[in-house]
């Protein structure tokens, strides 16, 4: 069992989990287990405490004799693209993603650019609490740190060499990115100006603190730019979270649209380009119905996996398929990488957005129509056994539960279906509730909460 990472890498707040003395022991159990002389490009958002626990990460990874490589504020998926050549042996981004700002992250890419998987991480575990670290003699630690600027402008132009520029300027949709205060906001404006959209902008002066919005991109944090999108009559806006590996949807109407809808439009675009690629989609088991309910009939089977986009992105490396869809915004276009890109579902959102004769809000509304509720509520206080064992016994006969994960379930039923489940990135019970009818799904969330904190 992980002790020290999660789903996304090793997170806690800044200052009291993640310190510059846990920074330092984890990059040296980094450049212990991928050894001395090993290529390490770093990087990391644009949060509080960044710099200090990059610094302190660099000097562990020196200590053992690494070759580090920084290339500063940006994008998680433009460090993922630079790094699944094979140049690097891995990649570290300090960054915490989605979660609250005081939160920060060490999270570790291998050389394919996909995160580390779990053995390779329960390896640097056991490196850094057994405190056996493989450190440089005195007269190896020679090399100084090696600036790398050019991977961001690297990385938007790949991005846009796989979109149609041409139909793109002749429609050249209204655009507002909100760029969340953070790293996206260094690469989304300008790939959206470079395909031909015109570009308006909110968040995306850089904020360590996320003054403006919370960085998880969910409905409730969106208000304000849906808000924005009817101001300015967008054609559709794109919000990112704190490191921009997602990408969530606002359309023409000033609606929210979740990432397994976006997921499933942009996955049947993505098996139109490319119709070599082997017609299946990956989605997690909390995505939405909508994406196989949307697929199916184009001839695209869907595939489940555990919650998490690392199993997404292995079981496409893995097998081949169009794409990866996550209910939380993110997408895997192979094309390009197999991980989540949010500046990437940005050029692929204007590129089918361009090649229909339709508003955005008409685009989401041929989609079949679900009705989701997620929440999360606080961890402590909650024995998971026990609620298992409580969820069995009030609705194992209205339906199937089973185990999605160690510590997760879903329940289907004939109306609905729920997931209940722990969360591999912070110290809360995720919920998530759908089904075709409104009142249904709202009256079941208010149950589940009210059930579990019993």
């Amino acid at each position: 069992m992980r002790r020290l990472f999660g789903t996304n890498g090793v997170r806690g707040i800044t200052n009291e989990k993640l310190t510059p003395e846990l920074a330092l022991q984890l990059g040296k159990a980094i450049g212990t287990f991928f050894g001395p002389g090993s290529k390490v490009l770093v990087g990391r958002d644009a949060r509080s405490g960044g710099e200090m626990l990059l610094r302190a990460l660099e000097s562990g990874l020196l200590g053992t004799g690494a070759i580090v490589y920084e290339a500063g504020k940006l994008p998680t998926p433009a460090l993922q693209y630079a790094t699944k050549g094979g140049e690097y042996a891995c990649c570290v981004i300090v960054t915490a993603s989605h979660n609250p700002p005081e939160f920060n992250g060490i999270k570790v890419i291998d050389s394919d650019g996909i995160e580390l998987d779990e053995s390779k991480e329960m390896q640097i575990e056991e490196i850094y609490f057994s405190g056996k670290f493989s450190l440089e003699k005195w007269h190896g630690l020679v090399h100084d740190i090696k600036k790398k600027n050019n991977i961001i402008s690297e990385y938007i132009a790949s991005i846009s060499r796989l979109v149609d520029k041409n139909t793109i300027s002749k429609r050249r949709p209204l655009v507002l990115i909100d760029g969340c205060g953070s790293v996206g906001s260094l690469a989304t404006p300008k790939i959206a100006s470079m395909i031909g959209c015109e570009v308006r902008e909110i968040n995306t002066k850089l904020d360590p603190r996320f003054r403006s919005r919370d960085p998880e991109p969910t409905s409730e944090n969106l208000k304000n730019t849906a808000e924005k999108v009817l101001e300015i009559g967008a054609d559709f806006g794109v919000a990112h979270d704190g490191d921009a590996d997602r990408a969530i949807f606002i359309d023409s109407s000033g609606r929210v649209q979740m990432g397994d809808r976006s997921g499933a439009l942009l996955a049947a675009w993505a098996a139109g380009k490319n119709a070599r690629s082997p017609r299946v989609v990956y989605t997690p088991f909390s995505s939405s119905a909508v994406v196989e309910e949307h697929l199916r009939p184009l001839g695209i089977k869907v595939e489940f996996t555990k919650i998490g986009s690392i199993y997404v992105s292995r079981s496409l490396l893995k097998n081949g398929g169009i794409a990866g869809v996550e209910d939380t915004g993110g997408f895997i276009y192979p094309v390009h990488q197999y991980v989540r890109d949010g500046p990437m579902s940005l050029a692929l959102m204007a590129d089918l957005f361009s090649h229909n004769n339709a508003t955005s809000a008409e685009m989401f509304d041929r989609l079949p129509r679900y009705y989701t509720e997620k929440t999360k509520i606080p961890l402590q206080n909650i024995n998971f056994a026990s609620l298992l064992e409580r969820m069995n016994e009030k609705y194992g006969s209205a339906g199937r539960i089973e185990m999605i994960e160690e510590r997760g379930f879903k329940f289907t039923g004939k109306s609905f279906w729920f997931i209940v489940r722990e969360s591999g990135t912070e110290p809360v019970l995720r919920i998530g509730v759908e089904s075709k009818d409104a009142d249904i799904t709202k009256a079941k969330m208010e149950e589940l909460k009210r059930f579990i904190g019993q």
